[in-house]
């Protein structure tokens, strides 16, 4: 059962101010009064841990797309299942030559598709249960793992909830425009700032918030992240596909050294 707090209370606001895209209903299927898989979130243990810097040895994935180079820490400890699928199918090559299939208005966009409609090939890493954590949030550059389905039996199907499952394709996240508004709101509906001001200072998108499954954050080459979300794009059957196709390359599972040198895009966007 979910804690009642000024947290709680802050994430359902965030849902009411921002609204929910296209793309996030029809393809994300949430559905959050109906959902059986709550989380405590306890401001008093939460630790935003997007915030830090990367540590010698964490694993990371290095994103070789068209328009550049990206990078992002995983968290293993938070998500281990969406993190091992994610890592299965990049080493395998199952990221080699996908598709960015949706860019939306500069705010995310949604990739890894081995067809450009958005569609898997097959459903063996489509079905993984969704990890939700108190100290992972979709902030500006976190990578989130996409909702697939929503497993039900019948009793849930009649009444409500079941267990919402992702697989292989990724949200990208870049930001929404806090403004004044938005800012107001988000400082109003918690007495503890520390969530509402990390946002404001990052950016992301709030709506997101305990939706989906965040395995990673990128913290090289947001300039990429920023590129990929504002796409020229045409609506393709509820998408926003973007108009010349836009790939990723590979990605590369490797860990975080301090020695690193980060590409030309990396560099571009410290």
């Amino acid at each position: 059962m979910v804690k009642k707090n000024n947290v709680v209370r802050m994430v359902l606001i965030f849902t009411l101010i921002m609204g929910v895209t296209t793309l996030f209903v029809t393809l994300s299927g949430v559905m959050k009064e109906n959902n059986s898989s709550y989380i405590t979130i306890d401001p008093d243990t939460m630790e935003l841990v997007q915030l830090n810097e990367p540590k010698e040895g964490d694993p990371i994935a290095i994103v070789d797309t068209t328009l550049g180079e990206f990078r992002f820490v995983l968290y293993p400890e938070y998500s281990p299942n969406a993190v091992a699928n994610f890592t299965d199918l990049a080493e395998s090559g199952g990221y080699d030559d996908t598709y960015v299939f949706h860019s939306d208005s500069g705010v995310f966009s949604a990739a890894g598709a081995p067809n450009k409609d958005g569609s898997a090939n097959d459903t063996t890493h489509e079905h993984v249960k969704r990890e939700l954590h108190q100290n992972l949030w979709p902030f500006k550059g976190a990578i989130l793992a996409m909702n697939t389905d929503l497993d039900r039996n019948f009793k849930e199907k009649l009444l409500g909830g079941g267990t919402y499952l992702n697989g292989s394709r990724l949200f990208l996240v870049n930001t929404i425009e806090f403004t004044e508004d938005i800012i107001k709101e988000m400082k109003e509906a918690s007495e503890d700032e520390k969530l509402a001001e990390a946002f404001i200072e990052k950016g992301g998108v709030p709506n997101f918030s305990q939706q989906m499954t965040v395995i990673g954050q990128t913290y090289s080459g947001l300039d990429v992240i920023e590129k990929l979300a504002s796409l020229e794009t045409e609506d393709k059957n509820g998408f926003k596909s973007p108009v010349e196709d836009v790939m990723i390359k590979s990605v590369k599972i490797s860990t975080y050294s301090a020695d690193e040198k980060p590409s030309d895009s990396a560099k571009k966007a410290e």
